[in-house]
Parts: structure tokens; C-alpha cells; sequence
């Protein structure tokens, strides 16, 4: 499907700002209800949403607050044990982002007193930081007019509003064109909870969508191929997860939690009591992100 050059949108850009912010005056009521959803301190952002990358927010919400009552500051985090952190992590998936948060924190003890930066450039210098975390900092914690591309926008972008998929710093400048001001924060939200309930993945709402023909997508017919495949910042679906490394990885880190796990004790513990060399290979990975140490006895533990 083609479509405009240069990342400009297909359709009147006010009118997919507008017809999103009304359908959000609606839909908001039911999502402000998330505990991350009342707080604008920069560290309590930082900390949800590298909490919500790739988790679901169902499993989140029973885990925020709790972290946070644990761990109130950066510096609060940067001086507890590693090993505590990947513990009060686990069940949230990709243990490793425990890691880099705890790095996170003690560079932000290091560089920057103990407080969240608000310049992109220093908050992209922090470990586990990328674009999207970064910009999402600024515009919810900081008010700053800069467009949040996650998997979710991204998809809207390329659907509803380039019509087409759209490369990287296209996607970028295209959020960025977006934002209306004086309203950045709710924008940004706005924006992400349009794509996950609205224009979402597999079955996207089409037919109630309140962008009705200001949609490109729709306006084309919406036929043809789905423009977010291959898009910038649209994830592809994670395979299978019963009996991944994923999987195992997991279990490893929840057994870890116990207590040391012996070598003889690792494919059982992983769940795979038939093949101890993928056990020792995943534990092995584990070590090196960081979230596991091997001890000279060669047992597997936390940090």
C-alpha cells in the first residue's frame, strides 16, 4: 500500500488528534485506574515502564506498588544487593530488566544526585534506556512535547495515520508532529491506550473505531496488506512459550530465589529433567546478563 514520503501523515493530522482524545475522555476513567497512571514523579514513570515492556499490565498492576514501597528512590535501589532486586522482580518476565534498572539506578546515584534527568540525551545514557522509555519519561513525568512511539503507537502511525509502514525516524518525526500542546502527557497516554484497545494487534476494532474515515487504513479500503506489519516499533508475535528457554529461564531465576541451585539440580529445576545441557546453556545465559552468578562450587544463584 503506498503512501505519503517523508513520514507525513495520509490524513489531516487534527483530526486523528482530535477523534482520539475524544474517544479517550471516555475511556480514560477505567485506565487512570492503574496505579502508574496517578503519579508524574519521573522515577515512579521510569520504574513502570520498564516494568511494562513486554509484560502484561494485568500483571503489573499487583507488582507496581509493591516495588515501589520497596524501592522509593534510585538510591533506595542502587544500594540494596542485586540479588534482592531480580528477587522482588520475579514472575514479571525478563529478569535481565531488573539488572538494568539496578544499573540504572546507581548511575543515576553516580551522575546525576540520585535524580531523574529530564534531557533526552542523559536519559538515553542510562543502562536499559531506549528511545521509547526515555521520550515516555519526558512527556508523562516532565511535560515535555515530544512523541512516545511504543509497539502500540507505532501500529496507530502506520495505520491510521501514514497508511503505510513507516521506518524508524519516520515513525519518530510523525509522533512528534502529533503532539498537541500543552497536553503531551495525556496525549502520550492517550495515544498508547488507543493502540492496545482500539487498533490492536489481531482483531483491531474497526468497525466501532471512533476515527470512522480519517483512518487511512480505512480510508483505503483496509483491504489491502496491515500497513503496522514490518513497521517500525511493531513487535512481531513471541513464539510458543511452553517449553522455550523462556520458559526455563524463568523457572531457574524462581528456584534461584529459594536459594543457590545446585549443577546436578538444574534440569529438574528448569523443567527439563531429560536434558541437563540446555538447563546448564540457559543457566549459563542467565549468567551472563547478570542475572545469575556461578559459584566456584558450580552451583547457579542470584547476584
Amino acid at each position: 500500500m503506498s503512501g505519503p514520503a517523508g513520514g507525513e501523515p495520509a490524513v489531516p493530522a487534527a483530526v486523528v488528534v482530535r477523534g482520539i482524545l475524544r474517544w479517550w475522555a471516555g475511556a480514560r476513567q477505567e485506565r487512570d485506574r492503574l496505579p502508574w497512571r496517578r503519579t508524574r514523579d519521573p522515577w515512579e514513570v521510569l520504574v513502570a515502564e520498564t516494568m511494562l515492556a513486554q509484560t502484561q499490565v494485568g500483571r503489573v498492576g499487583s507488582r507496581y506498588e509493591e516495588l515501589l514501597d520497596r524501592f522509593p528512590t534510585p538510591a533506595a535501589l542502587a544500594c540494596s544487593p542485586v540479588g534482592d532486586v531480580v528477587r522482588a522482580w520475579s514472575g514479571l518476565g525478563y529478569n535481565r530488566r531488573a539488572v538494568l534498572l539496578h544499573s540504572a539506578a546507581c548511575a543515576l546515584v553516580e551522575r546525576h544526585q540520585g535524580v531523574v534527568p529530564r534531557e533526552l540525551h542523559e536519559l538515553l545514557a542510562l543502562p536499559g534506556v531506549g528511545p521509547y522509555t526515555a521520550r515516555a519519561v519526558q512527556a508523562i513525568a516532565f511535560g515535555a512535547r515530544v512523541g512516545v512511539v511504543d509497539t502500540n503507537v507505532g501500529r496507530v502511525l502506520a495505520r491510521a495515520v501514514a497508511g503505510r509502514a513507516l521506518r524508524a525516524r519516520e515513525a519518530q518525526r510523525l509522533a512528534d508532529g502529533l503532539v498537541p500542546d500543552g497536553s503531551a502527557r495525556d496525549w502520550a497516554v492517550a495515544l498508547m491506550d488507543f493502540g492496545a484497545l482500539v487498533c490492536r494487534a489481531r482483531r483491531p476494532g474497526c468497525a466501532g473505531c471512533p476515527l470512522g474515515t480519517a483512518c487511512a487504513w480505512r480510508c483505503a479500503g483496509a483491504g489491502g496488506a496491515d500497513p503496522a506489519i514490518g513497521s517500525s516499533a511493531v513487535t512481531r508475535p513471541q513464539g510458543r512459550f511452553a517449553g522455550s528457554d523462556r520458559e526455563g529461564r524463568g523457572r531457574l531465576v524462581r528456584a534461584a530465589c529459594a536459594g543457590p541451585v545446585g549443577g546436578d539440580e538444574l534440569a529438574r529445576a528448569a523443567g527439563w529433567p531429560e536434558d541437563p545441557g540446555r538447563a546448564l546453556a540457559v543457566a549459563r545465559a542467565l549468567v551472563a546478563d547478570a542475572v545469575l552468578v556461578e559459584t566456584p562450587d558450580g552451583s547457579f544463584a542470584l547476584p
